[in-house]
């Protein structure tokens, strides 16, 4: 496949309709397998062959025992898919669970509906996140189970996208999971089911952090088109990856939603690009300070950085009328408390806790929960880059679509840096 094919963002969508009419023609995995006879062999395309991809292919496979099986991979870029293939195509003790001719390798910015296209009960989305909304949109339509990267979306218009994709899910009885892997994490979730049942009563306030030095680069090669080196070095784009407050402060303002039980109802903040200046790293900030603010004036304090040689923390935290908790292991109150159970691989577990739904006919749906985390990110990362105070509404009926007009790999200028106090709300 000529990966030079562009298509519009209009075309995308349709193109991503048609192919679900065509796949939900087919038998579905929920209707026909798993959930009822309990031995059926889950084929699985992977759309998305960087690390993070071939990463949850394993993963995968390692919690779904003989029941699994990768059948496909689609990418934008085919050395990305050669590496993922090669991974694992190479390892003896994946035999037998991978299963991939070259007539079901995909390259190109329509690699994503040919997977979803050739038999596969469950896919795995793993593309720059930009891309997200209109893979799940797909994959849902066609009636295939999904396995989503977190963040599920860029944008106000991406997470309408999603919800409305996951309310369609829903009512298929389609397995949805997305990569907000501390949601499987045995500590954290008896830590947070101990919060809910009032270990330290009444939330009032919290911190959330991810603080840490810089991340990978590809230097631009001479024969990279501009959308080829932004989509290579997607974290740095916002349209690709939602910034880092997005991509990957996600994590913990997910673990603060989850524990207080609500998404907030508005956000004040601040940021700024004052060391990762140089063009190689795209537009982006490399620092936020956020306040959330949720339903009781509770006020949550978010921090996440991306500079060398500063303090690092990775973490959550939450305070109670009668006593604080990491949200992750322990609980500071008249009676303490520390997790000392089990504690498997997270990674793993979320895979597992999806195929076992799917085989046990009661499929999980994450979509709405992931949806509202991403957006209370992006609501975040709106009030930064604008210097003014967003509203949950606000965000939501946002009209910035991120999304360039044109997929092609051809020229497409970088956005300016946002300027708080100058940078509209859209």
């Amino acid at each position: 496949m000529d990966k030079q094919n562009g298509i519009s963002r209009r075309d995308f969508l349709k193109t991503s309709a048609a192919a679900a009419v065509l796949v939900g023609a087919g038998p579905m995995l929920i209707g026909q397998g798993a959930h009822a006879a309990g031995s059926d062999v889950i084929r699985v395309g992977v759309i998305g062959c960087g690390g993070r991809g071939t990463g949850a292919a394993n993963d995968c496979l390692a919690a779904g025992g003989d029941g699994i099986k990768i059948v496909a991979l689609g990418d934008l870029f085919q050395d990305r898919l050669d590496g993922c293939l090669n991974n694992l195509t190479g390892k003896e003790e994946l035999k037998g669970k991978v299963d991939i001719p070259k007539d079901r390798c995909f390259v190109g910015f329509d690699a994503y509906r040919k997977v979803i296209n050739c038999g596969v009960d469950l896919v795995i989305l793993a593309s720059p996140p930009g891309f997200r909304p209109s893979h799940f949109k797909a994959a849902i339509e066609a009636g295939k189970h999904v396995f989503m990267e977190k963040p599920v979306a860029v944008d106000a218009p991406g997470v309408r996208t999603v919800m409305a994709a996951g309310e369609l899910a829903t009512q298929k009885g389609l397995g949805v999971v997305a990569g907000t892997q501390r949601r499987h994490q045995k500590s954290y979730i008896e830590t947070i089911n101990r919060i809910h049942d009032g270990a330290i009563g009444d939330i009032t306030g919290g911190q959330c952090y991810w603080n840490q030095g810089g991340l990978w680069n590809h230097g631009r090669k001479p024969e990279w088109t501009d959308m080829e080196w932004q989509v290579r070095n997607w974290l740095y784009f916002t349209w690709l990856s939602g910034d880092h407050i997005c991509e990957q402060h996600v994590h913990n303002i997910d673990v603060i939603n989850w524990a207080i039980g609500k998404h907030p109802e508005k956000a004040v903040g601040m940021g700024g690009r004052q060391v990762r200046t140089d063009p190689a790293y795209g537009h982006i900030f490399d620092h936020f300070a956020i306040d959330f603010t949720y339903p009781g004036d509770v006020h949550v304090m978010s921090m996440c950085r991306q500079i060398d040689g500063c303090a690092n923390n990775v973490s959550e935290h939450v305070v109670g009328s009668k006593g604080s908790s990491n949200c992750s292991n322990s609980i500071t109150c008249d009676t303490p408390w520390k997790f000392d159970g089990d504690n498997p691989g997270a990674y793993q577990q979320e895979h597992k806790d999806l195929i076992d739904s799917i085989r046990a006919g009661s499929p999980l749906n994450e979509a709405q929960r992931i949806a509202e985390s991403c957006l209370t990110a992006i609501m975040g990362r709106m009030s930064a880059y604008t210097g003014q105070e967003i509203t949950w509404e606000q965000a939501l009926n946002s009209k910035e679509d991120l999304m360039p007009t044109k997929l092609e790999l051809g020229p497409l200028p970088v956005p300016p840096v946002a300027i708080p106090g100058r940078t509209p709300f859209v």
